[in-house]
């Protein structure tokens, strides 16, 4: 499953549309399995996606891959999701893979790490890099075959109840937080929480925590989370580029014909694209709504991104000193990154900074 084959074969379904992939003969198998989902299905961005994958599924094999998605909870947990697939609870999953940062900090790298990749130079290191290559190696090492499953693009920073002015506001504060970041955060004296997304706005509420984060404006606004802290900051540094992963039991994959390995290949790209797509589209105007609500929305400090940069680059330093399988992903990315940053900056963010200011007058 080289990255080129994996273009081919999307730029194959991409390409033949309706027609779908070469015909089933008729005694192909009808299968039948489930997708357990880290998320709710009130969240029509992320559990939609994998609504489409199971559809395109479907579609490109004539019915012959049936895959039911299924939200957090209905078989098993949000973050329970990895382990379901790797024990065959279910044949697959939609999930990020930050979210078992605690069994290895490696499993960052396929979601996204502080002051990393944004969304297309993510995709760009997954499939024109190692990135991966270097993924498969190590889902390996869970029984698990990963495929793409869509991006949020750049998140926002979150919901506070008190606006971060400095660094002493950080200390002590409960924030609910996800992945490698939580590490960052902690060593500027914050707690990091991690909740799923259907238990946030609840825990906010009731003070559980003091500060969290999400997505961006349109899960936001769904979630509620401006009813309960106003203040809204920016930017998500520590998701510059949040890739969602689909996980496939190695069992299951193995057992597939190979027409439906194409299918599943194909029905992840489109739903991997589709996502961020919608995320552009909807997020201007639920931040519209937002502000009208009255909220605050406020940049993060330049000194507090500071700390948090020179605290992200020691937090990598440690894991990579005490984890071979990350220092081995991390060698690879941080090279990518940093080329990424020099083109990035003489194309984009010169146009960037030059359209945006024009255009917002």
């Amino acid at each position: 499953m080289e990255r080129r084959s994996f273009l081919k074969k999307a730029a194959v379904g991409a390409s033949a549309g309706a027609a779908g992939l070469p015909a089933m003969a008729s005694d192909t198998p009808i299968l039948n399995w489930r997708l357990a989902s880290s998320f709710p299905k009130s969240l029509d961005t992320i559990f939609g996606t994998a609504e489409l994958f199971c559809n395109r599924v479907k579609e490109l094999t004539e019915g012959k891959l049936n895959i039911r998605p299924f939200a957090a909870g209905e078989i098993v947990p949000g973050g329970q999701v990895l382990d379901a697939v790797q024990n065959g609870t279910v044949e697959i999953g939609h999930t990020a893979g930050y979210y078992y940062y605690g069994k290895d900090a490696t499993f960052a790298f396929d979601t996204a790490v502080p002051f990393g990749l944004t969304s297309r130079q993510q995709t760009a290191w997954m499939l024109h890099g190692n990135g991966m290559k270097l993924m498969r190696e190590f889902y390996a090492d869970y029984n698990v075959v990963n495929f793409l499953g869509g991006n949020t693009g750049t998140q926002m920073g979150g919901w506070f109840r008190k606006e971060i002015k400095t660094l002493e506001d950080l200390k002590g504060l409960k924030f609910r937080i996800s992945g490698f970041a939580g590490k960052v955060m902690a060593k500027l004296g914050t707690v990091p929480q991690q909740i799923p997304g259907g238990d946030i706005y609840p825990a906010l509420e009731k003070g559980t925590i003091d500060a969290a984060e999400w997505v961006g404006p349109y899960d936001d606004e769904k979630l509620g989370f401006y009813k309960v802290a106003k203040v809204y900051h920016y930017p998500g540094w520590w998701e510059g580029g949040a890739q969602l992963s689909f996980y496939v039991g190695k069992k299951e994959w193995d057992k597939l014909p190979k027409l439906f390995q194409q299918a599943i290949e194909v029905a992840s790209f489109e739903a991997h694209t589709d996502m961020q797509a919608k995320y552009d589209a909807k997020n201007p105007a639920a931040l519209g709504r937002l502000l009208q609500n009255k909220i605050v929305l406020k940049p993060f400090p330049q000194p507090v991104m500071d700390a948090c940069f020179k605290a992200a680059q020691e937090a990598f330093t440690e894991e990579a000193a005490k984890n071979p399988k990350f220092k081995k992903v991390y060698d690879d990315w941080v090279v990518f990154r940093n080329n990424q940053g020099q083109w990035f900056n003489v194309a984009e963010q010169s146009f960037a900074r030059f359209n945006m200011v024009r255009a917002l007058k």
